[in-house]
């Protein structure tokens, strides 16, 4: 990768006016532009010019294209995490976090793919990691940044099967040993429910869909013969201890309680340390808005900061956002389930799954009228579904922060 010179002067397609990246001695960008839609733009241009192969990871395993990229050894991964796209109306999911949400990521994924127009071409500013494993980044829609879920810190589904399969040999106060319920409440299984009936298989889909990139020399050199063996991520009850610790927390000091006299604000989300960092920070100044704090590289604004009136965070409230379904298939047809009095049809997608060094693989993405499927037994007539907030409008992870941050 070249150097980046002190100072540098760049043609932007798309950038209506003249509008600047400064960056302090923490490294911090410091974003100025005539408009929002400039802005934005900017701060999809600046997260990529410095985060790129997080940004395009990240997509590509919340997508499901990793194969292309990677081989066989991630079909698997990519099949598990296309089911839990969010596939619903876009209209009512981008007006749930501000009315101008569409306007606002067509700008931001603008200025990542014209960062990618230009790494195209000067080659010498792509990362490293591209060369590594001779891959190139891809082009953004901007839906792309809503309908990836995965990022979300919800996993209640998780702990539900595990519960009944504790239950189911043990009772509900041998469960609160590995998680307690808060409210505390006494949960059964709905009539007609064995908890036997629902097995740990019915987590891989879930747990593959949410885990992160890895790459093991053996996973690479998968041929098509292999893909199903790489599906297992880590002990199940590892899975859900690390999400159960993962907290976060909010307080604030009223301003007759400090030496300034004023409030004091403090957000202090509980994440895991990585490279590069989950965080990313940046100040973002156009007429009528003046912002600075951090976000995720792969979503414009930002989500925990201040502006020139206020001071802003979030934490994640663990509620019940999950709930498994068990249903029952229709004896001869393991294509029906019920529904209450009737009998609905399962909803089969072919999908076709780009994979490196293949020709393209179709494979089958299987829901209920809940969501995803996450197993099936034909022979006890038994099919195991997830709802999740995941696949309803408004539920991508910080976007919301695109109205309170204004």
């Amino acid at each position: 990768m070249t150097d980046t010179p002190a100072n540098e002067t760049i043609r932007l397609a798309g950038l209506e006016a003249e509008a600047e990246i400064r960056i302090d001695h923490w490294g911090i960008p410091h974003i100025r532009a005539a408009s929002e839609q400039d802005l934005f733009l900017l701060q999809g241009f600046n997260a990529a010019r410095d985060r790129l192969w997080q940004l395009d990871l990240w997509r590509k395993r919340g997508l499901g294209l990793l194969a292309a990229d990677f081989g066989p050894g991630y079909l698997a991964q990519d099949h598990a995490a296309r089911h839990f796209l969010y596939r619903g109306d876009l209209g009512p999911e981008w007006t749930a976090y501000a009315p101008d949400t569409e306007e606002i990521c067509t700008a931001f994924t603008a200025g990542i793919n014209a960062y990618v127009a230009l790494c195209e071409a000067e080659p010498g500013r792509l990362p490293p990691e591209f060369a590594l494993f001779g891959t190139k980044p891809a082009w953004w829609q901007p839906s792309d940044v809503v309908r990836v879920r995965t990022n979300a810190l919800i996993g209640n589904g998780l702990s539900e099967i595990l519960r009944a399969n504790i239950m189911a040999l043990a009772d509900a106060e041998t469960d609160l040993m590995r998680c307690e319920i808060d409210p505390p409440v006494r949960p059964k299984a709905s009539a007609g429910i064995s908890l036997a009936d629902i097995p740990l298989a019915a987590t891989r889909l879930l747990k593959l869909a949410t885990a992160p990139v890895t790459f093991d020399k053996a996973r690479i050199a998968v041929t098509l013969d292999d893909i199903w063996k790489w599906t297992e991520v880590i002990d199940l009850g590892d899975v859900i201890q690390a999400k159960m610790e993962e907290g976060s927390n909010n307080w604030a000091v009223h301003g007759s309680r400090t030496e300034s006299a004023r409030p004091i604000l403090a957000s202090d989300p509980h994440r895991a340390h990585a490279v590069p960092s989950l965080r990313y920070l940046v100040h973002l100044e156009a007429p009528g808005l003046n912002v600075i704090g951090t976000g995720e590289p792969t979503a414009p604004g930002v989500s925990l900061g201040h502006n020139e009136k206020i001071a802003f965070g979030l934490t994640i409230f663990g509620a019940d956002q999950e709930d498994i379904y068990v249903y029952e298939t229709k004896g001869g047809d393991p294509d029906s389930y019920r529904n209450g009095d009737l009998w609905e049809k399962i909803t089969r997608i072919e999908e076709a799954f780009p994979v490196k060094g293949f020709a393209d693989q179709t494979l089958t993405l299987s829901f209920t009228r809940h969501g995803p499927i996450l197993y099936e037994n034909s022979k006890k007539r038994l099919v195991i579904a997830i709802r999740s907030v995941w696949l309803s409008p408004g539920s991508a992870a910080y976007l919301g922060s695109l109205s309170y941050l204004r």
